[in-house]
This record gives structure tokens, sequence and C-alpha cells, in this order.
């Protein structure tokens, strides 16, 4: 059952339809009778002080408004309303990762990398050092060591104890 329509096949139809609508006028916008638009000048931060968060703001984000002052609007609306001064879930996210977490240095030493690059080796020559080291000789119990006795004539704790003293 073909019909007029589609005896050129569907291509032809829809081409022929596409040039009847591009032919037909698109009738004029209808323009209700409106009272003339004074050309506001663009707002500055004297207004962005009155703003609050229930303020349009769309008048800051013109084009013909100066950047600092789109900003300062901005950061008035989202330090100003608590809807935006909620945290989202998402504060996992807010540390400071360019600071490294130091690892314990007893977790260090097993680490195999540690191993092969000798981190710690110095420590384990110095503790085989000190394991083999002949035991220091004692010292006397008493307290009247040499090192550990006061000369008699020591005059560091009074005053004017220099002012005597001649070159």
């Amino acid at each position: 059952m073909a019909t007029e329509d589609d005896s050129g096949g569907r291509l032809a139809r829809w081409s022929r339809l596409k040039m009847a609508a591009s032919k037909a006028e698109v009738p004029p916008p209808i323009s209700l009778p409106a009272e003339p638009v004074e050309a506001q000048p663009p707002p500055g931060y004297a207004e962005v002080e009155l703003l609050t968060p229930a303020s349009d703001f769309a008048r800051f984000m013109g084009g013909d408004v100066d950047g600092g002052v789109q900003r300062a609007a901005l950061k008035k609306l989202f330090f100003s309303d608590p809807h935006f001064n909620l945290m989202d879930g998402l504060d996992t996210y807010i540390d400071d990762y360019n600071k490294p977490d130091p690892l314990p240095l007893a977790m260090l030493r097993q680490l195999h990398q540690s191993q092969v690059l000798g981190l710690f080796e110095h420590e384990t020559e110095k503790s085989v050092a000190i394991d083999q080291a002949p035991e220091p000789a004692s010292l006397p119990d008493d307290d009247d060591h040499p090192d550990l006795r006061l000369q008699q004539d020591d005059d560091a704790g009074r005053p004017g104890a220099d002012e005597g003293a001649g070159p």
C-alpha cells in the first residue's frame, strides 16, 4: 500500500518536508509593550556589603561587573549562607598529603630495602664493636674520686671573684 508520500522513498519525503519548513516564514516574536528600562551601572563593593543569602546574586555575575566584585559577592554568598558551610562527607581528603607520614624506626629496620641499602649497617657495626670491646676499668664506688671533688679555691659561685684578678 504505497501512498504518494512514500513513492520517492523516505529520504525524498524528508527532503521535501525540510525544504517546505525552510520556506515557511517564522512569525516575529510577540512583543508586549514594555516600559524602557534604564541601564544600571554595574554593582560595586558597596552593594556587596548589603547582600544577604536571600539576595539576587545574578546582577553581580554579569559580564560588565569587575572580577573582584564578582569574587567578593560569591565569597559573601558562600561564607554567609550556612547551607554552603556544611561538610560533605569528603572531609577525609582535606588533610595535607604533602607531608609524609614517617615510618617508625623499628618498622624501617625490618624492611628488606633498608637491609639492601645498608641504612642501618653503622648501627649494627657499633653494636658489634660495643659487644666485643673490653669492659672498662671500674671506678671506685666511693664519692672521693679525684675527678668528682671540687677544688679548694673554686670561686665560680661567688660574686665579685673576677674583680681581684689582675693581668
